[in-house]
């Protein structure tokens, strides 16, 4: 089950004993750190460095890992969301490495997608034309059949788009203060304390599942805050975990963006899913000067076979993602939630779309076993793995298109390159609260619905990609690409 050392800050002794427990050796809580955040938003040019690092992660042996700029993960990003952008990507590496702009709405040509790889000692220079809301995105590698293992070692990060407005608005902005960054990630380590991303073939089934959580980079920590209210940006940036967030308090969660951009209002939630990829804003108050832990729910994605499908690491129970400590010396700048937030509810005009229907297929049973041992892929989608070398399809830019999107054999988070996009309905029923302002991931849990207006170039030589966003999945097959002309 995955664990948390030293856990009890903010729970009570009931709920100590529903959770996890440690399952390696103690070590002492520290605070949280913050991802150093890169602010161009004066000088429009940032600049990447991926590199080869160590880290001790478990205060035991260093792992091997890769980061951009530090030793693992990379720094946040903050751009204005309007403007030309400068950026300089530098491989120090001995594989391709590329960045994708997850949530970007910018052309295929700088997408960051497999078309664009970066080799060995070689520097990337895209200009990525910006012109969307605010909004808190991410970036990391995309290079076919080995995006899983970049992103476990550490090739990802934080991107924020922002407009200065926060203030106006009444939103906690002070980056590490009452705004917090958070990248939430499952690890798994080996008896040393050594980080250890190695799949088995069930794994590749059904995705990576770690045992030990990690926030941004770091194993333990607690995160102190302000008392008064206090803005989380959560970025799921683990392989294939679903997180099911609430506070261990009972708390509520006010819900003010999702993946794309802000809502018109908070939305009050005591419980959100957020699977691989997915970001979501909220609002917590502190005011009262009590501590709490951020808590999930075990995976929820155990598939349809029963034992075979819902092994493989899957845990059960509950477990803590991060405690918060009520440090009264931080300054406490916002005690009032706002009630408007300027942003909008996903709204696209469907007059004269297109309808198109996109499956998600796992082979079944011992086929699917049997393919991926000689070397086949059990993944595609509408029954073709995912060929570099072939457009699945061509889209008239400026047009819409309602896409309806079904899983196999279980939950597949879904991403959509180079839009955003509107969840009509999930299993043909009201979309939940999570899934109601601008998308660019839907969790398919059987069927979805989405409607997206394609206004950005992508040419065949530098398409545009749709995926499961589970990155084993990815990587096996289950992708395809467009072209937008």
């Amino acid at each position: 089950m995955i664990t948390r050392r030293d856990f009890g800050i903010g729970l009570g002794a009931s709920t100590l004993a529903a959770l996890a427990m440690p399952a390696f050796a103690q070590n002492t809580p520290r605070r949280l750190a913050m991802p150093p955040l890169l602010d161009t938003t004066t000088s429009g040019r940032f600049a990447l460095n991926a590199q080869a690092a160590k880290v001790n992660f478990l205060g035991q042996s260093d792992s091997d890992t890769w980061g951009f700029n530090q030793p693992y993960l990379g720094p946040t990003l903050r751009v204005a969301h309007k403007g030309e952008v400068q950026a300089e990507v530098t491989n120090t590496l001995r594989e391709d490495i590329s960045v994708h702009w997850h949530g970007l709405l910018i052309p295929g040509e700088v997408d960051g997608g497999p078309h664009n790889p970066v080799a060995p000692g070689a520097t990337w220079n895209p200009v990525l034309p910006i012109d969307q809301p605010t909004a808190t995105l991410w970036y990391h590698s995309h290079i076919h059949g080995r995006t899983a293992a970049h992103v476990s070692n550490g090739l990802a990060g934080v991107l924020q788009l922002s407009d200065g407005q926060d203030d106006t608005r009444g939103l906690p902005s002070t980056y590490g203060v009452d705004d917090l960054t958070l990248v939430l990630q499952d690890r798994r380590f080996d008896r040393s304390g050594r980080m250890n991303y190695n799949p088995g073939r069930q794994e590749q089934m059904m995705g990576f599942i770690g045992d030990t959580m990690v926030v941004n980079g770091q194993v333990n920590p607690v995160a102190a805050v302000p008392k008064g209210i206090v803005r989380l940006r959560l970025l799921n940036g683990s392989n294939a975990r679903i997180y099911v967030l609430s506070m261990a308090d009972g708390r509520p969660m006010h819900l003010i963006a999702g993946d794309n951009g802000l809502l018109d209002q908070p939305q009050v939630v005591t419980q959100l899913a957020l699977a691989s990829g997915e970001r979501a804003e909220v609002l917590v108050d502190f005011s009262s000067g009590a501590g709490t832990t951020l808590v999930s729910r075990s995976n929820p994605n155990r598939g349809m076979m029963g034992g075979m499908m819902g092994g493989g690491g899957q845990s059960s129970g509950s477990f803590p993602v991060l405690p918060f400590e009520v440090n009264t010396t931080l300054a406490a700048r916002i005690d009032v939630l706002p009630g408007k937030l300027g942003g909008t509810l996903a709204n696209v005009d469907l007059a004269g779309a297109r309808r198109r229907n996109i499956t998600l297929d796992m082979g079944m049973g011992m086929g699917m076993m049997v393919r991926s041992v000689f070397g086949g892929s059990a993944f595609s989608i509408n029954g073709e793995s995912y060929d570099m070398s072939k457009l699945n399809f061509t889209i008239k830019r400026g047009s819409t298109e309602i896409w309806r999107v079904r899983g196999a054999m279980m939950m597949h988070p879904f991403h959509v390159h180079g839009v955003k996009f509107q969840v009509l309905s999930e299993n043909g029923g009201p979309v939940s609260p999570r899934n109601r302002g601008w998308k660019d991931m839907v969790l398919v849990n059987g069927e979805a619905e989405i409607a997206m207006r394609f206004d950005h170039a992508a040419s065949p030589s530098f398409p545009y990609m749709f995926h499961c966003h589970i990155l084993e999945h990815e990587d096996g097959g289950m992708m395809g690409q467009f072209a937008v002309v």
